[in-house]
């Protein structure tokens, strides 16, 4: 499973849904659906992009979590 911590780097970076799908160049609702973790896939351009608008490395917004891993 992979976690989305796309909120928390959102936040520190102060910057809103809005602002970060227009810099993007996405839907609000596609940016949306990546924060909450309701894609299945993305393109590298956009996530390339995401971690250049935020200034962060894929590991600050993505996260493996093992399913052997008990919670």
């Amino acid at each position: 499973m992979i976690r989305v911590n796309l909120t928390k780097v959102m936040f520190d970076q102060q910057i809103s849904l809005t602002k970060l799908a227009e810099e993007v160049n996405i839907t609000q609702a596609k940016l949306s659906n990546l924060k909450n973790g309701k894609v299945k896939g993305l393109r590298f351009r956009t996530l390339a992009k995401i971690f250049q608008v935020l200034d962060c490395q894929p590991g600050d917004i993505l996260e493996y979590i093992s399913e052997n891993t008990e919670n």
